[in-house]
């Protein structure tokens, strides 16, 4: 069997190259997005200590810490996730607070 020849108007060797190339597109990153809790008068700190170790898996003592962050501050950064992610943690957070009839505000934000 005889190879398959492409027929054109160029003769076969006439000193010309073609390189075909493929460009990948580049893979971005999704964005990502920060989950704040905001400060109130009215939650207790160890409601909001509670809610920092069950819904974010952070230590105690860190918990703690992010607490008094919010509670001395108005506003604590508590993780950066993705967008599907965040929005899960808040939803849960805001759920969880209203179930314990605290007014604990908890939102995302995009991240720079």
């Amino acid at each position: 069997m005889q190879p398959l020849q492409m027929m054109t108007d160029k003769p076969e060797n006439d000193g010309e190259t073609t390189v075909i190339t493929k460009t990948k597109p580049k893979t971005q990153r999704p964005p990502m997005y920060k989950v704040l809790l905001l400060n109130d008068d009215y939650t207790p700190m160890e409601f909001v200590v509670h809610v920092l170790e069950r819904f974010f898996g952070i230590g105690h003592s860190q918990a703690v810490e992010i607490m008094l962050t919010v509670h001395k501050k108005g506003v604590a950064v508590v993780g950066v996730f993705s967008y599907e992610i965040a929005e899960t943690k808040v939803a849960q957070v805001m759920d969880f607070a209203r179930r314990n009839q605290h007014p604990l505000q908890c939102t995302m934000e995009k991240e720079d």
